[in-house]
Order: structure tokens, then C-alpha cells, then sequence
């Protein structure tokens, strides 16, 4: 057995992407007990830092301790009973997941659907909204799926409207597009480190609205072994123990009330990823990742390749092309990870294939990794038979630097 020393990569997919050394070196630190005075000032402040992140004042602002999935997971096993109707938007296959997870916690689940490469019309949502009474909708704001970006804010104002709850994941947008928690009517909201944020994969940011919590506090169970007299018991049991954010709230809140022991070491990492980002300014990163985005889409535009999907609801992080006819999509993948130790990405379902992913977010959504994917993409598709212009990528990408 040899020691872990993986091969260096460029990260430039979809995610996850390379964690900012400053994110690797807090992952660094040493382990506190879980009680410890110390530890508890870290989970306070990445809390208060969190909801700058999220833009909101949530009280009920935490960390679940899993992937983004885990966030996802916990955010609607806890709102949802049996029984009770959501409707979810789908415009990717992140949409497929929500309606999954919604239907293995019991819930009669409708969906309103957008093609592969466009989003969910508004006024659509108002009319599924009216035909089904939902208790919740769900959405993705960010599906790296198609790349594209939901707008949200005007489904928050029909939510808002029709006194239902909305929950949004946005693991793949939040830091590198807009979003403003409060100011759009979102009530619960998940997240990953692994995109923007510029972190490994491994911990959910987390914020609740008080319409939410007043949902989750509704459903309160304590464990027997920690209750204690006065304890409530409310409503149906949340389904998952681990999950159960009415006991993570607690956990989190005043009581401390044990639930489960801290993933330390990435709580440091998820409050520097938080601490670095409100450190730089929402909106400084937001157009940090405009910028970088464009340059990339400018540059494979040069390189002839054709962007997919409807341009104005593109995400800022991620875009996606179509594989040239006649071109091996995963060759090409191949060629850049072997030669130039460069990673992007291909897709799920009806894209599978047809398209590759090229990402600039977080720590790599920064001039050098977008020009050098560029140089060493151009090279790749001279080898697989197409005829870029020589150096038209990364001039073209020069030039949106340039102003």
C-alpha cells in the first residue's frame, strides 16, 4: 500500500473543482472536542457567516454534515409528510432528483417540466401552482446538468402569493450567480462547497426561513435518550433520525443537544470557504465569475464550437458545448486528462454524449486555468480532426480580459 499522492489535475468541469489552498490548509487544524468552547465559537460564526453567503438574516442557518446531496435530503424529508403535495421544476436532471427524493419521503409529487437547455416559464409554475395546491416547490436554481440557471425570483412572489413554501438547491450556483435569499421569498435553501465556494465535497450549507422552521419545529420528536422532561413531541416524526433538522436546529441552537459528533474538520473547511467568499464580496465574486465565464465562452466560440442551450439563462460557472460531428466526445476528454492534466465534463440522460461541460468556478474561475484549457483544448481537437484556427481560443478569451 502506498501513501495518497494523487496526480495533479486541473479541475474544469462541472465540479468538484480544486479546493482553495486556503480551504485545505484550515482542513488542516487540529480536532477540538465537540463542546469545546472553541468549537462551538466556530459553528457561531460559520452560522453568521453563512447567512451573509445565503443573504439572509435566518436564524436557522447551518451546516448538514454530507454531501450537497445530504442538504437536499434533509431539507425535504423535513418539510414533507406523507401525503402532502409538492411540485417540483424540471429542467435537468438535478429536477429528476428532487422529484425522487420528494416521492421516497411520501409525497404526492407533480412536476412542471422546461426542455434540456431552458427553464421553467414562470407563469407555467402559477398555473401548476392553482391546478395543485401544493405545500411546497422545489427547484434547482443552478442544474450543471444543461447549465442552465432558473430564475427565481418571481417564483418566490407566486409562492409568496399562494402561501406555499419554496426550497431551492443551489449547490452548484451559489457564490458565482446571484442570490438573494430573502429578497426572492425562498424559504429554504441548500448547498455544497464543492462549486463556488471553492471547498471539497463533504458539508450542505443550510438556511431555513421561520415559515420554514415553524414546518420543521411542527414535526419535533427528541430522542429518548437525551429528552428531557417538557420535551414536546409535535406531529409525524421526521423519517430520518440523521436528517431530522428539528434536531439539528437543536443541535445548532442554545440547548446543544446532541445529535451526532461535528465533522470538525469540515466545518473548518466550510467556514473558510464562507470566510474567504464574504472576504472578497458577493457581488465581487458574482462578476469575478461572470467575467471568467465569458471568457471561456468567447473562447470556445473561437475554437468553432457551438454553445448548447439558451445563452440568456446561462450560468455563470459552467457552460456547455456540443461535440463536433464526427468527433469521439470521451477521446477528447481522454487526450486532455493524459496530456495536459485537465478535467471537464460530459453529461447525463438526452445529453449524454452531446455535449461537454467546461466549468470556471471557485478557485479556478481565474485567468491562467481559463487560458490554459483553451490552449490545451485546441490542441485536442486538432488531433481528434477538427481545424480550430491556430490561437483563436485564447485570443478570443484575451480579449474579454482586455475589456
Amino acid at each position: 500500500m502506498q501513501p495518497v499522492n494523487p496526480p495533479p489535475r486541473l479541475l474544469m468541469g462541472p465540479g468538484p473543482i480544486n479546493a482553495d489552498p486556503r480551504v485545505l490548509r484550515a482542513m488542516s487544524a487540529t480536532l477540538v472536542g465537540q463542546y469545546d468552547a472553541a468549537m462551538t465559537a466556530y459553528m457561531g460564526e460559520t452560522q453568521s457567516l453563512y447567512r451573509q453567503v445565503f443573504r439572509t438574516g435566518n436564524d436557522a442557518t447551518v451546516l448538514v454534515d454530507g454531501t450537497a446531496r445530504a442538504g437536499i435530503e434533509a431539507a425535504l424529508v423535513s418539510l414533507l409528510e406523507p401525503g402532502d403535495r409538492v411540485l417540483v421544476l424540471i429542467f435537468g436532471r438535478f429536477g429528476h432528483l428532487l422529484t425522487e427524493i420528494a416521492a421516497r419521503c411520501g409525497a404526492e409529487v407533480h412536476a412542471v417540466e422546461a426542455p434540456w437547455g431552458a427553464v421553467v416559464d414562470p407563469a407555467e409554475v402559477e398555473r401548476a401552482v392553482l391546478r395543485t395546491r401544493p405545500k411546497l416547490v422545489a427547484t434547482v436554481q443552478g442544474d450543471t446538468s444543461t447549465t442552465m440557471c432558473q430564475p427565481l425570483a418571481e417564483i418566490g412572489e407566486i409562492c409568496r402569493r399562494h402561501d406555499v413554501l419554496l426550497y431551492a438547491d443551489v449547490t452548484a450556483s451559489l457564490g458565482g450567480n446571484a442570490f438573494e435569499m430573502d429578497g426572492w421569498g425562498v424559504d429554504a435553501a441548500t448547498a455544497g462547497l464543492q462549486k463556488c465556494l471553492a471547498g471539497p465535497s463533504g458539508s450542505a450549507p443550510l438556511s431555513l426561513s421561520s415559515r420554514a422552521v415553524d414546518v420543521i419545529r411542527g414535526r419535533s420528536h427528541v430522542e429518548a435518550g437525551i429528552r428531557e422532561d417538557g420535551d414536546p413531541e409535535r406531529g409525524v416524526r421526521i423519517a430520518s433520525n440523521y436528517f431530522d433538522l428539528a434536531m439539528v436546529l437543536d443541535y445548532w441552537g442554545p440547548r446543544r443537544l446532541n445529535h451526532h459528533t461535528e465533522a470538525t474538520s469540515m466545518l473548518y473547511a466550510a467556514h473558510e470557504c464562507a470566510r474567504i467568499l464574504v472576504e472578497e464580496g458577493l457581488d465581487a465574486a458574482v462578476a469575478r465569475h461572470r467575467l471568467h465565464g465569458q471568457a471561456l465562452l468567447a473562447g470556445v466560440e473561437a475554437l468553432g464550437l457551438v454553445l448548447f442551450g439558451d445563452r440568456r439563462h446561462r450560468m455563470h460557472n459552467v457552460l456547455a458545448v456540443e461535440i463536433p460531428a464526427g468527433v469521439d466526445g470521451e477521446a477528447v476528454r481522454s487526450a486532455l486528462l493524459a496530456d495536459y492534466g485537465i478535467e471537464i465534463g460530459t453529461s447525463f440522460g438526452p445529453l449524454r454524449g452531446r455535449v461537454w461541460r467546461i466549468g470556471t468556478m471557485g478557485y479556478n474561475a481565474r485567468r491562467d486555468a481559463v487560458l490554459v484549457t483553451l490552449a490545451a483544448l485546441e490542441q485536442v481537437l486538432r488531433q481528434a480532426g477538427c481545424s480550430p484556427l491556430a490561437g483563436a481560443g485564447v485570443a478570443a478569451a484575451r480579449e474579454v480580459y482586455a475589456g
